[in-house]
């Protein structure tokens, strides 16, 4: 065995490098993997950084009825700012209006825009239909003031994780209400629907008080009591008072992420920490997903994203609080870096972490580690290149993929440790 270790010795030292990548043991190594989760007893945390969790392979439709003016839009919109970490696109059953005929419109008034023949719904099922099926869709844009579709231009929607219909009518048609996966139904009381209602048509669509007020009386509340409202049985959740509602809003959106596969690692796991996702994050993944970026720019990003990392986990390790004096004689109360600091690398892959870690931590040492699983047990360590004091030293492990840490148990065998692992995961 000394002479098979001496040579895999002579391999990784001159294979070693910031961004190794071209390994290969013929022979001794088959595959890398984990599956039991790590011991408790442990001092070990590990911090993650994903542009988004798990996204369904079908999305989420979400159906929002209610009254006329009875907050739906603003649920929607309470619903989507909490669901950042995903994209959601918002469909309004309004958009589907049918254009009104020039015999229709020479008596407007007495046309029901309450009614559901009112609404072109084979057209919006074949849009839900479409963006389930992740394509691309024009919704039409009606014209309130004109009460016509505008011909020439439409509004571009995309295949999103949620798809939230809106409308006072989505819940009336089965063919409609079957495709959705949630139903919210907003129930406001009827003084403050009319009041809102009066308000929205005579400051944004530019009507007379006294029309507005005939139509509610002649079509809108009829329509309500004989469409809108039986279909308020369907709902699988009734939301009083609309978007003043947040606790209901909040177990809405706790629901959503569950059904979409977002799990909240942190209370599953006390040891794990995960970034949250931000717009420079998202961005920074789309980038380097792209087919078409440059090897120069992958890199770039590549490294920006596991600096963050490496920055985020810096900030789980043991400070001392420290007094210094300012340039201008005051007394600063502040921390102290951790001492004694040892970054080891998970060959291969955890080597691409490496020059961030150095970018953060100036003159810090490196080890690596090689380990090959054998059984469902067992574990055979390959390679193994430490500082010699590691048992007195905060260990930065660096493992670009998040599992569950099993495979340098080893570690915390042979050495008391205190291990931070830094994982930059880049599944979706």
């Amino acid at each position: 065995m000394s002479e098979q270790a001496s040579s895999i010795d002579y391999i990784m030292e001159k294979a070693s490098g910031p961004h190794f990548s071209g390994l290969r043991l013929n022979g001794l190594l088959s595959s890398l993997s984990s599956s039991s989760s790590t011991s408790p007893t442990h001092r070990t945390c590990s911090v993650s950084a994903s542009a988004s969790p798990l996204t369904p392979k079908q999305p989420f439709v979400i159906g929002v009825s209610g009254g006329a003016a009875s907050g739906k839009t603003t649920v929607c919109d309470m619903i989507i700012q909490q669901l950042h970490d995903h994209r959601v696109v918002l469909v309004n059953q309004d958009s589907f209006y049918r254009g009104l005929t020039t015999a229709e419109l020479e008596r407007v008034h007495e046309y029901n825009f309450d009614h559901p023949d009112a609404f072109d719904t084979e057209q919006l099922l074949d849009c839900i239909q479409k963006l389930r099926s992740g394509q691309p869709y024009q919704i039409p844009i009606y014209d309130f003031k004109t009460h016509l579709r505008c011909s020439d231009s439409f509004r571009q929607v995309n295949a999103s994780d949620v798809i939230i219909l809106e409308g006072i009518l989505v819940f009336h048609d089965p063919s409609v209400r079957n495709l959705m996966n949630m139903k919210i139904f907003v129930d406001t009381d009827v003084d403050v629907r009319l009041a809102r209602r009066i308000r929205r048509d005579t400051v944004e669509r530019g009507r007379d008080i006294n029309f507005v007020l005939e139509q509610y009386a002649k079509f809108v509340k009829p329509a309500f009591d004989d469409f809108v409202l039986p279909s308020k049985k369907y709902a699988d959740v009734i939301i009083p008072r609309g978007g003043e509602n947040h606790v209901a809003i909040d177990l809405i959106v706790q629901h959503i992420h569950t059904k979409l596969g977002q799990h909240d690692l942190c209370k599953i796991y006390s040891n794990v920490y995960v970034i949250q996702s931000t717009f420079q994050i998202r961005g920074m993944h789309t980038l380097i997903r792209d087919k078409e970026i440059s090897k120069h720019d992958f890199v770039f990003y590549l490294d920006w994203l596991i600096r963050l990392v490496v920055e985020h986990g810096l900030g789980h390790l043991p400070f001392t609080e420290k007094q210094v004096i300012t340039p201008t004689g005051s007394v600063y109360t502040g921390v102290d870096f951790c001492k004694k600091l040892c970054g080891v690398s998970v060959v291969r892959s955890g080597e691409s972490m490496e020059n961030a870690l150095r970018a953060c931590c100036k003159g810090i040492k490196i080890g690596k580690i090689l380990i090959y699983r054998v059984g469902d047990n067992g574990k055979q360590l390959i390679y193994e290149k430490l500082p010699k004091d590691i048992s007195e030293r905060h260990v930065l492990l660096l493992d670009p993929v998040l599992a569950t840490g099993n495979h340098f148990l080893f570690l915390l065998e042979d050495f008391t440790l205190s291990v931070l692992c830094l994982n930059f995961d880049m599944k979706d």
